[in-house]
C-alpha cells in the first residue's frame, strides 16, 4: 500500500510541474509578444517622427513616358490626369501616358468647370457642353440659346446657365445628359446669376444672385436641394442669404455639407446637406485684395497680397468646418495650388513649395525642366509633372 501510494505522490508531483511548466511557457511568451509589439511601437514612433520632421531637398524620376502637347493648348487637373485642351479639342493624359479619350470640338470662347475627376467644358456664347471624367465621354449637352457659365459635381451632374433677352436659365442635367431641373432668374427680380456650382453629389447648387435694389447693390447666396427635401419647397429653393453693398463673384463646395462663398469684402460659409444655414463669416477682406482662391481636400485657400515685406503673398487656409487653419506667408509666384490630405502644394513652372498645415515646410525647390501641370498621387509625397515633351512620376528626397 505505501508503495502504491508513493507512486500516486509522484504522479500528482509530476503533472503540477508540467502544469506550472505551461502556466511559466506561456508567460513567457506573453512577455515576448508584449516586447515585440512595444519594439515595433517605438520603431513606428520613431519613423513617424523622422517622417514629419523630414524636409526634402530633392526629388528623383520614378519613371518618364514622351507626350506630344500643341502649342496653343494648356494643361490642368483632372483628378489624377492630365486635362488638354484648346480650342479645337481636349484630351485626357494619364501618368503612364496612356489617353482614355479624345474629344474634338471648335469652342472660340471656352468656360470650364473640374470637380475631381470630373469636367464641363462648355463654349460661352455657344450652344455646347461636353461632360467628361477620367474613363469616357459622359455626356454632350446643346442649348439654344448663349451659355454663360457652367458647373459640375463630382459624380457628373452639371448645371448650365443659359442668357435669354430679359430672362437667365439655370437649367441641371444628369450625367446622361437628361434634363432634371429649369429655373429662372430675371434682372427685375432675383437677379443676375453671377455665380454657379453644385455639391459633389450634385445634391445641392448653390447660385449667387447680383442685383440693384433702390440704387444699392445686393448679392443673394441661394441653395437649391434637388432631393427629397427639396421636393417640399417650391422650385427647390431651400434658403437664400441676403447681403448688402455685396457682390460674390464666387461659390463653391468643400463637401457635401460645406459651402463657401467669396464676396468682395467677405467670407462666408454654410454648413448643412440638406438646408445650409451661415457656419461663419469674415469681414476682414474688405479692405483686401482677394487675388486667387483655391479649395480641395476640404480645405479653402484664400491668396492675398502680404503685408508683411518679407513676403509677397499670403494664403488664408480654411477648414471643412469653416475654420481658419492659420495663414501662411510665401514668395513663389504661383500657377496653381493644391490641397492634400496632410499639406498643400504652391508652384509655377520652375519651382514647388510644400508646407504641412502646421506651418512645416516639407520642399521648397526647382524644377529640372519647365513644368506645365503638378498633380498628386496616392502616395506620399510622389507626385506627377509634365512639361511638353514629358510625363514625369517623381519621389521626393
Amino acid at each position: 500500500m505505501s508503495i502504491f501510494g508513493k507512486n500516486k505522490d509522484k504522479s500528482a508531483d509530476s503533472s503540477r510541474d508540467y502544469k506550472d511548466k505551461i502556466r511559466i511557457y506561456k508567460v513567457q511568451n506573453l512577455y515576448r509578444a508584449l516586447l515585440i509589439i512595444a519594439v515595433v511601437a517605438v520603431v513606428a514612433i520613431i519613423v513617424r517622427v523622422q517622417y514629419v520632421n523630414h524636409v526634402y531637398t530633392g526629388y528623383s524620376v520614378v519613371s518618364a513616358v514622351e507626350r506630344s502637347k500643341s502649342a496653343d493648348s494648356k494643361d490642368v487637373r483632372l483628378g489624377n490626369s492630365i486635362l488638354t485642351y484648346s480650342k479645337d479639342g481636349a484630351h485626357l493624359t494619364d501618368a503612364k501616358g496612356g489617353i482614355p479619350w479624345n474629344q474634338t470640338y471648335e469652342i472660340q470662347d471656352i468656360t470650364l468647370d473640374v470637380s475631381g475627376g470630373v469636367v464641363a467644358i462648355g463654349n460661352y456664347n455657344g450652344r455646347d457642353v461636353y461632360v467628361l471624367d477620367e474613363k469616357e465621354q459622359l455626356c454632350k449637352i446643346s442649348t439654344t440659346m448663349p451659355i454663360r457659365n457652367v458647373a459640375v459635381s463630382q459624380n457628373g451632374y452639371s448645371t448650365v446657365v443659359i442668357y435669354d433677352t430679359d430672362v437667365t436659365y439655370i437649367d441641371t442635367y444628369d450625367p446622361k445628359g437628361n434634363l432634371l431641373y429649369s429655373g429662372q432668374a430675371h434682372m427685375s427680380g432675383s437677379g443676375y446669376p453671377a455665380a454657379v456650382a453644385l455639391s459633389p453629389n450634385g445634391r445641392l447648387l448653390e447660385v449667387s444672385y447680383i442685383y440693384v435694389d433702390a440704387g444699392t447693390v445686393k448679392t443673394t447666396v441661394a441653395f437649391y436641394n434637388f432631393g427629397p427635401v427639396g421636393d417640399n419647397y417650391k422650385d427647390y429653393l431651400v434658403g437664400g442669404h441676403d447681403y448688402t453693398d455685396t457682390i460674390v463673384p464666387e461659390v463653391g463646395f468643400l463637401g457635401n455639407s460645406t459651402a463657401y462663398a467669396v464676396a468682395d469684402n467677405r467670407l462666408m460659409f454654410y454648413v448643412g446637406d440638406e438646408q445650409p444655414s451661415p457656419a461663419a463669416e469674415y469681414l476682414e477682406y474688405s479692405d483686401k485684395e482677394i487675388k486667387a482662391v483655391y479649395s480641395g481636400s476640404g480645405h479653402l485657400g484664400i491668396v492675398l497680397n502680404s503685408e508683411k515685406e518679407d513676403y509677397r503673398y499670403r494664403m488664408d487656409v480654411y477648414d471643412a468646418g469653416g475654420n481658419r487653419v492659420d495663414s501662411f506667408y510665401f514668395n513663389i509666384e504661383y500657377t496653381d495650388i493644391f490641397f492634400e490630405k496632410n499639406d498643400f502644394v504652391i508652384y509655377n513652372d520652375s519651382r514647388c513649395l510644400i508646407t504641412t498645415y502646421d506651418g512645416k515646410v516639407k520642399f521648397d525647390g526647382s524644377f529640372d525642366s519647365t513644368v506645365n501641370v503638378m498633380l498628386p498621387t496616392d502616395k506620399p509625397y510622389k507626385y506627377v509633372i509634365a512639361d511638353d515633351n514629358e510625363i514625369k512620376t517623381i519621389q521626393l528626397n
